[in-house]
């Protein structure tokens, strides 16, 4: 029986690790991680990237699945290679599902302030974190993200917030948490909500995870 070729793509600046404690069969799956790749320039296009990321998929008709920002670049690779299927999870299926303070972001410029530089530096900044809520947040970043160029990071950034993509593409099996602090789940349609599921349930709810994912990818 073949098995099902499934590609995996992270969120903003981070690494495959975050995929670590899903668990899917082996029997019918072939797993695959994609890493981010830096961009040509700091103005390269997503669907030029996306072409890029997509000599990277050696399988016909795999599965896609995209965490966050990686979300909306398996939708723009799918644009360009046939698929099974296209999975996303804690992301958004177009600019219309952007939350009003990322809209606000855009239409300001204010992005441009992000702090990428503590991204870029997160262990000169460590010490600076004085409550445990966020000493913990530090150490997951320093695990889990790991793209720390800046020109990569104001890239996906202003890739995030200008997307041009109005409308949700068909088929797209979305997966969500309902408090995502990111991409709050009321500006979101269409999707299948985990229940206490936040930006980073891929972390702490990989378990509901990979049994949606079951289901959905071999129906």
């Amino acid at each position: 029986m073949k098995k099902n070729a499934i590609y995996f793509v992270p969120g903003l600046a981070a690494n495959t690790k975050i995929f670590d404690h899903l668990s899917l069969s082996e029997e019918d799956t072939e797993l695959h991680f994609l890493e981010w790749l830096l961009p040509t320039t700091i103005d390269e296009t997503i669907q030029s990237y996306a072409q890029r990321m997509c000599e990277n998929i050696h399988h016909e008709n795999p599965i896609l699945v995209g965490v966050s920002f990686g979300g909306i670049l398996v939708q723009e690779m799918s644009k360009i290679i046939d698929c099974k299927k296209v999975v996303i999870i804690s992301s958004i299926k177009n600019n219309k599902e952007l939350p009003k303070t990322l809209k606000l972001a855009f239409v300001t410029g204010v992005y441009k302030l992000f702090p990428t530089k503590i991204i870029a530096n997160i262990e000169s900044y460590e010490r600076y974190f004085f409550n445990d809520y966020l000493k913990k947040r530090a150490q997951l970043y320093k695990v889990y993200l790991s793209v720390r160029d800046k020109d990569y990071l104001q890239w996906a950034i202003y890739n995030v917030l200008h997307w041009q993509q109005e409308e949700a593409l068909p088929n797209i099996v979305h997966i969500h948490g309902n408090d995502d602090e990111v991409f709050p789940s009321k500006y979101i349609q269409n999707y299948i909500e985990i229940e206490k599921g936040t930006h980073i349930m891929i972390l702490n709810k990989a378990k509901t995870i990979s049994k949606i994912l079951e289901k959905e990818c071999f129906k």
